[in-house]
């Protein structure tokens, strides 16, 4: 069993009361009495936690003292960590690159302990490695530090930190998200992450056993990096209240999201939100219908409780019913099972309720249940009491009224893959529409597209303006270089979200002029146009 205090300034601190951290395939074996053994340590009943094979780690639950201090001490730090040169700096995030990759199976094997199914535990660690890639990297150093020159000037363009972040990762990919964390502080920025106490295990093994040597190894002060874990409303409020923070990097619902960043931004705090996704994918007419099923099939990773994944479609009429016989055989061979196997890709789903809400309402606004629809136990079996759900598939016909299906409208956070069929007699309007059908989506993260024709693509990419990321004839949840991993406005990233880059996101812009041998009344009335000068990059 790993433990983990609270880590503050450099060093660990204990805690009288823990969150102790069991293998997922334990609570699918047998979830009551691993259930009662966790709560018996968590109160104090037991502290035997070291014997039994299926308790992985414990956590320091944080108090608000604690929390506190970590604050403290990030502030002290990011002044300090502020000034190391940027060639310093962004080795964090070559190093965290590194180690990922030396790491990899270990990194895997704690998340696939905490309940991700081993395929997705590698295809978050890909994301990770995208993000940290010599590609994205160097796209980031070129915004980050810009010189010109002209006669009597050095001029920059640079981006500079914010200060302290405070970043709170979600539930379901928390230690992946954690990492994002990593170019905040290549920004030279200072950290102070909460981890979920549902999932705090990972966060505190990749921050810790990862990242903190690495800031070791670079000098970095004390502060630099902070991991606490505690009652998430509390600790929010912690941070809006303190002048000490100066960015909010929050994951979570857009309903509890949205109103956060408005009050950061009245505290004057900049908030970075990743929220709520309901990510649209398109089938034309010429599209290769194999590979747009099998893409579709992302939808079901993980059950649906995945904010990057497809979650409605948008299909061509003339291609609709082959695009829709594909994805049902394709769906049929999705299955449930342990977190180890390798062939599994769901997982159990909490929001059963709202599950059957969603299917109910689809169901009365006209929608066809094609596939799925049950609950079901870990061997595929139909079961009223079945952590698992069925991979769902509904038709809707026609984009008139497809968003008052709530399943369309709204991000599902459960196997519910709503396929829109457009109407087949606007045939002369039809890319119009289903153009505006995207752009209207209140959410932006994700799109893709699925198209042959290169006139009808380059519509696509000219006039989509949804989302912090299009991808066409490609996965749609897999990550490439150079773009961004998260990001986009709306109810998924807020008025001033984008494509999240984190370490232009927690910078800013600032301009320098270094003169020599300046006269300062002939420089104040100076121009280009007097001059016959224009300034020249370097």
């Amino acid at each position: 069993m790993r433990s983990y205090g609270s880590y503050i300034a450099g060093d660990d601190v204990p805690a009288e009361k823990w969150i102790y951290c069991l293998r997922a395939s334990a609570l699918l074996d047998d979830v009551l009495p691993q259930l009662t053994l966790k709560r018996d340590l968590e109160r104090g009943r037991r502290d035997d936690g070291a014997d039994h094979p299926t308790v992985v780690a414990r956590c320091a639950l944080a108090d608000e003292q604690v929390a506190r201090r970590a604050l403290a001490a990030a502030a002290k730090a990011a002044p300090v960590w502020g000034a190391f040169p940027l060639d310093v700096r962004i080795q964090v995030v070559h190093r965290l690159h590194e180690e990922l990759k030396r790491r990899h199976d270990e990194v895997v094997s704690v998340l696939v302990d905490e309940g991700h199914p081993r395929s997705l535990a590698e295809w978050e660690l890909a994301g990770c490695l995208q993000g940290t890639s010599p590609e994205t990297v160097n796209l980031c150093l070129e915004q980050m530090h810009r010189e010109y020159h002209d006669e009597n000037r050095r001029l920059l363009v640079v981006r500079k930190p914010d200060g302290v972040v405070a970043l709170s990762p979600p539930q379901n990919a928390a230690a992946v998200n954690s990492l994002l964390g990593a170019p905040a502080i290549a920004a030279g920025n200072a950290l102070v992450v909460k981890a979920p106490r549902s999932t705090p295990y990972g966060v505190m093994f990749v921050l810790r056993e990862i990242v903190a040597p690495i800031l070791d190894e670079l000098g970095a002060p004390p502060g630099t990096l902070n991991v606490v874990c505690g009652p998430p409303k509390r600790i929010l409020a912690e941070w809006l209240d303190s002048p000490l923070v100066d960015d909010i990097f929050y994951f979570g619902s857009s309903e509890l999201g949205i109103p956060l960043g408005e009050e950061a931004v009245r505290r004057g705090k900049k908030p970075v939100l990743e929220l709520a996704g309901n990510d649209g994918c398109v089938v034309w007419r010429d599209a290769d219908l194999d590979r747009a099923a099998e893409a579709l099939t992302e939808s079901f990773f993980g059950s649906g409780q995945i904010c990057m994944v497809p979650n409605y479609v948008v299909a061509h009429p003339d291609i609709a019913d082959r695009l829709l016989d594909r994805l049902i055989s394709l769906v049929g061979k999705i299955r449930p099972g342990y977190p180890e196997d390798p062939d599994v890709v769901l997982s159990p789903v909490l929001k059963t309720d709202l599950f059957f809400q969603y299917l109910a309402q689809a169901r009365q606004a006209g929608a066809q249940v094609l596939t799925g629809g049950h609950r079901m136990e870990i061997d595929g079996r139909v079961s009223e009491t079945g952590l698992f759900l069925e991979p769902t598939v509904l038709r809707v016909d026609g984009l008139a009224g497809a968003r008052e299906v709530w399943a369309v409208a709204r991000e599902t956070f459960f196997p519910l893959l709503p396929v829109v069929v457009a109407a087949p007699d606007r045939e002369d309007r039809l890319l119009d529409d289903v153009i505006t059908f995207v752009n209207d989506n209140d959410y932006s993260l994700r799109n893709s597209v699925w198209a042959a024709g290169e006139d009808t693509i380059a519509q696509f990419v000219a006039r989509v303006h949804n989302g912090g990321l299009l991808k066409i004839n490609d996965s749609h949840i897999g990550f490439v270089p150079y773009l961004s991993t998260h990001g986009g406005d709306g109810l998924t990233g807020g008025p001033f979200g984008e494509s999240n880059y984190p370490m232009l996101r927690t910078s800013h812009l600032q301009g320098i002029s270094i003169g020599r041998n300046i006269q300062p009344r002939q420089a104040a009335f100076a121009s280009a146009l007097r001059t016959g000068r224009s300034e020249t990059p370097a």
